[in-house]
């Protein structure tokens, strides 16, 4: 683990997976943290459907709850969608936004990613912003400056370092059991810290970046020891609070 910088943090991005058989999983996880002292902050963000459940469950435990979408609208006739007030008041301490899936399969672009990042501002939660290239970009070397047009378009005017994570994905790691090599992770966090710089000004230096993509137990503490790797954005491996505990306990 990286020595330096923010309070890392761990959270767990359920996807479209788990109804109610899936609360064992939480459940499971509070009772193993205890009595573990941390020194990251851990999150779990099932579906809309079970957040106030699995908030529960949560309950007097050292877990935060986060939401994994949100409209830009504080309100009207956007059926099917889910406000940032109404995710508050669900228990969301966070939400992700601009998540490659919403990028690819809605057509999210980075103006509409900054929205749903101040939505998320105005109603005091915290904004996970992903950024990621697809393997197409990587080979064509154009990583570097995908990730710094990501930020530049999905990053809000007042972001700061208390409100604000952001997420590097690449997107040809997701789901995929590929991961990039320690070099290159710790090369786009290093670009991703210096741009924003330029855009958060000292607010940069305490910004958590996380990384994401076929994070597991197995390679959890190689990747989080890379310099600017603030904790990790997890897709399947936080299904299970056993594989879960693996990568959280990178922190410990």
């Amino acid at each position: 683990m990286a020595a330096d910088g923010p309070r890392a943090l761990v959270a767990g991005n359920w996807k479209m997976n788990g109804g109610l058989a899936m609360l064992k999983e939480p459940r499971l996880l509070v009772a193993m943290l205890k009595d573990v002292k941390l020194r990251a902050d851990v999150m779990v963000c099932p579906p809309a459907v079970i957040l106030r459940r699995v908030k529960s469950v949560l309950k007097g435990s050292k877990i935060k709850l986060g939401g994994q979408d949100v409209h830009w609208a504080v309100s009207g006739a956007h059926t099917g969608d889910i406000s940032a007030d109404m995710l508050k008041e669900a228990g969301c301490s966070a939400v992700i936004v601009g998540h490659s899936e919403r990028r690819t399969n809605h057509g999210e672009t980075d103006e509409i990613v900054r929205k749903k990042a101040e939505a998320c501002h105005r109603a005091g939660l915290i904004a996970i912003i992903c950024i990621g290239e697809t393997l197409e970009e990587r080979k064509a070397g154009r990583t570097l400056g995908v990730t710094k047009q990501q930020l530049a378009g999905s990053l809000p005017a007042g972001a700061t370092a208390a409100n604000t994570v952001i997420a590097y994905e690449p997107v040809w790691a997701i789901g995929t059991g590929l991961t990039p090599s320690t070099a290159e992770v710790a090369e786009v966090h290093a670009h991703i810290r210096s741009e924003l710089g330029g855009l958060m000004g000292s607010e940069a230096v305490q910004t958590r970046i996380l990384y994401g993509g076929s994070v597991k137990p197995s390679n959890a503490a190689e990747l989080m020891s890379q310099p600017n790797v603030n904790g990790a954005l997890v897709g399947g491996a936080s299904l299970k609070a056993a594989d879960f505990l693996g990568i959280i306990k990178v922190y410990t």
